[in-house]
């Protein structure tokens, strides 16, 4: 039910992403431009995920978890309602507040009480929807765009909302925790200054010759983040806590955990514009090549538990960083002479990859994280992986924006050379994200892998 709720709201964040350029005609706008239409999504369920745990715990868990399937639902209507960018990112912000509810409650009710000896084959299973849906979303978005209207690509959620609140009231119990008072001040700064700063960002890549206030924004946004977790750090019942970060393994999933899944958020926005716009292939075609990619993700599956036991988080993470980066630079090759086979194999090997870093990153991230901090550490975690993901959606729109700029294009056609430096620019964000990885022990992580049995007898 947990991996149904998460594979519902992670699929409709990037299953627009093939529809794009048909959208954005509708629109009457640039198909770069659509990219706050994801992320606006994102930033909704960045600023919501705060409240979950604090609600899960006063109103129960079950209760939550139906309401925001409901409001989620609901929005997703008036995505496929709008006639403007305007009216769809406002319906986007909106459905972002019930996927901001609805799978942190979900992740939680499991993790709270889960044995540390099963969060490895837990955690896989988790993960795969946030494997599977960015990949099923580009290709089912595209044949939606293309048969029938994009508006279907929202519709769809009518039947699977109702089928997940009529489970939900059969297999989740009601469960509530005592709550404190709560962090209101830290809940604004927090929601606040990371809008502010997304907006910014967003702003620069729409309309480069206004820089100086896009800056403006950004810093402001930047800063109110900063006094968020100064505020967080002294208030005595704050809105969650850093406590988490005292482990060098969670510590590993914020820092360079942040910055490897910002490189790969982006691929879901740039390879289906890069396949069409770059490369002249339609939507549907796009969408197909892209199953490469989950093909990729099936392949390498049932090998992580294996490779994780058999070489353990550091050397595993330092190495596939590498190759992820190298992914980047091979999508960075492509030319118009690239056979569709070729491009196949490259993101086959990206699918790899991809799937082993996410599942490394959320297992370790919680292989040292005591159950008593385990809802802390589940927000701060959500929290996070909402912002890489809304991060890498909006700077690969700023990356088209900027290479327009050094390319001497108009921003509304770029070509394939403008996404080459696109995924160079992604490359070598995934090559930096490999420093923290280094920084690891080789018992990092071990109390979570079957080798330390191994070791003791």
């Amino acid at each position: 039910m947990v991996a149904g709720a998460l594979f519902m709201e992670i699929l409709d964040a990037t299953i627009i992403t093939t529809a794009l350029p048909v959208i954005a005609a509708d629109f009457n706008v640039p198909a770069a431009h659509l990219s706050i239409g994801v992320s606006a999504y994102l930033v909704a369920v960045t600023l919501f995920i705060p409240l979950s745990g604090y609600v899960a715990d006063r109103f129960g868990a079950r209760t939550i978890f139906i309401a925001a399937i409901a409001v989620f639902t609901l929005a997703s209507v008036l995505c496929g309602l709008s006639t403007s960018l305007f009216e769809f990112t406002f319906a986007r912000i909106l459905q972002g507040i019930g996927g901001a509810m609805m799978v942190p409650v979900g992740r939680l009710v499991v993790l709270r009480d889960l044995p540390k000896e099963k969060l490895v084959s837990t955690v896989a299973i988790i993960t795969w929807p946030a494997l599977s849906a960015p990949l099923i979303g580009p290709v089912l978005g595209g044949y939606i765009a293309t048969h029938l209207s994009w508006q279907w690509i929202f519709y769809m959620n009518i039947p699977l909302g109702i089928v997940a609140i009529v489970a939900t009231l059969y297999l989740l119990r009601n469960s509530k925790n005592p709550v404190s008072k709560f962090d209101l001040k830290g809940f604004l700064l927090t929601g606040i200054g990371f809008a502010l700063f997304m907006a910014g960002i967003e702003f620069l890549a729409s309309a480069t010759e206004k820089a100086l206030y896009a800056s403006v924004v950004i810093g402001i946004g930047f800063s109110l983040m900063l006094l968020a977790i100064a505020h967080i750090k002294r208030t005595p019942e704050p809105l969650f806590s850093f406590e988490a970060m005292r482990y060098n393994t969670f510590k590993l999933s914020v820092y360079g955990g942040s910055i490897v899944r910002i490189a790969l958020g982006s691929a879901p926005f740039l390879v289906p514009l890069m396949l069409q716009l770059g490369l002249g292939y339609s939507p549907v075609e796009a969408g197909t090549l892209l199953l490469w990619l989950f093909a990729g993700n099936l392949a390498i599956k049932p090998a992580t538990t294996w490779i994780m036991n058999t070489f353990g988080f550091k050397r595993v993470l330092i190495a596939n960083g590498m190759l992820i980066a190298l992914g980047f630079v091979a999508l960075a090759l492509i030319s118009q002479n690239t056979s569709s086979t070729v491009i196949a194999a490259i993101l086959f090997f990206n699918g790899l990859t991809r799937s082993m870093h996410l599942t490394l990153l959320n297992t370790i991230a919680f292989a040292d994280v005591p159950a008593s901090k385990m809802r802390d550490a589940n927000t701060l975690s959500a929290i996070l992986m909402q912002m890489n993901r809304g991060l890498g959606i909006t700077l690969s729109a700023l990356s088209i924006a900027v290479a327009t700029l050094i390319l001497n294009q108009q921003p509304s056609s770029p070509d394939l050379t403008t996404f080459a430096l696109c995924m160079w620019f992604m490359a070598f964000v995934a090559f930096i994200s490999t420093y923290d990885s280094v920084l690891l022990s080789k018992e990092d992580g071990i109390s979570v892998l079957n080798k330390r049995k191994s070791q003791k007898t």
